[in-house]
């Protein structure tokens, strides 16, 4: 009996030092994956998918790697098996409802329609799990706010969903609001809801961008920069908001309006010890190439796009919605 009881007491220990280490690989790699260090995330993450180990999570964190890479069918498989394996998840629902988004921007009319019904489905699953998660109901929120009501989304769901965010998280709910009012060509509305965003969220840097985004797409580009540049000064202040530098520089890019400020801000973000997957590293170098080659710095671009590759060389950038 005493050999017995020391054979147990030595398993138990050995499951307990395994666990454990398992839990420091998935430490390890989410903050691989919130630097942007895509390939050092995998090769922590595969051999203890292998292994059997912490499996939900760990599917869960490989999907937001391939996700971040743009690579969508390898997203989707992983994000399946962490919501197989922890079905009562909410966040797993949301991770495989994002994936799903992305890869129904790459399908076919017939597939798009499809995969819009399931990822609606997993959102609406997150906030049945727990109805008080901001990401969640922003999530579903956004959705019902830009899909038809052929598959499932619709405005009157989506007043319905900010209803239930103005009781657990302000700035979206502003901000859902916002593009509500937006999809119905009610401009003076959105805009004022997105500068309620910036006056009530605690991350004010965030919403700064938002705003600007929002006068990019009415082509309001002197109130477009200001809010950049407002948005630049807040993340500064706020390190919790650095990725504002790379929303706010995307931005700019995307209206191809102050190159320069761009260039500058996502030369600040790629430095900052404060990155995460929402502006991968890799893609903030891959889009400062891209604004260095437009200014004609040719080596600079080169650096950069060298930069991106060694973090991620994987990156598909026609796989990535933003």
């Amino acid at each position: 009996m005493k050999v017995l009881g020391a054979m147990l007491l030595a398993g138990a220990m050995s499951a307990a030092a395994g666990a454990q280490a398992a839990a420091s690989v998935l430490v390890q790699a989410n903050a691989l994956l919130q630097s942007g260090e895509a390939d050092k995330a995998i090769a922590l993450l595969d051999p203890l998918l292998v292994e059997g180990g912490d499996g939900a999570e760990a599917h869960n964190l490989k999907c937001r790697v391939r996700l971040s890479e743009g690579s969508v069918d390898a997203a989707v498989s992983e994000c399946e098996k962490a919501v197989s394996l922890e079905p009562d998840n909410a966040m797993m629902h949301v991770w495989l409802g994002r994936a799903l988004g992305d890869k129904a921007d790459q399908a076919s009319f017939l597939s798009a329609y499809s995969l819009a019904k399931r990822l609606r489905g997993e959102f609406e699953e997150a906030v049945k799990l727990d109805p008080r998660n901001g990401e969640a109901l922003a999530s579903l929120g956004e959705f019902d706010c830009s899909a038809p009501g052929v598959v499932g989304g619709g405005l009157d769901k989506a007043e319905a969903v900010a209803g239930q965010l103005d009781k657990v998280d302000p700035p979206r709910a502003h901000e859902l609001h916002a593009q509500i009012a937006e999809q119905r060509k009610d401009y003076a509305t959105a805009e004022q809801e997105l500068k309620q965003a910036i006056a009530v969220g605690p991350h004010a840097a965030y919403q700064w961008m938002a705003l600007a985004s929002f006068y990019r797409r009415r082509q309001r580009w002197n109130e477009m920069i200001a809010a950049v540049r407002s948005g630049e000064s807040a993340a500064r202040r706020d390190k919790r908001a650095a990725v504002a530098l790379y929303n706010g520089a995307s931005t700019l890019v995307r209206a191809n309006k102050e190159l320069p400020l761009a260039a500058r801000m996502l030369e600040e973000y790629v430095a900052s010890p404060n990155k995460t997957e929402e502006g991968p590293a890799f893609v903030a170098y891959a889009r400062l190439a891209r604004v260095n080659q437009q200014l004609g710095d040719k080596a600079a671009a080169d650096r950069d796009l060298a930069a991106a590759s060694a973090l991620a060389h994987d990156y598909n950038p026609q796989g990535r919605k933003h």
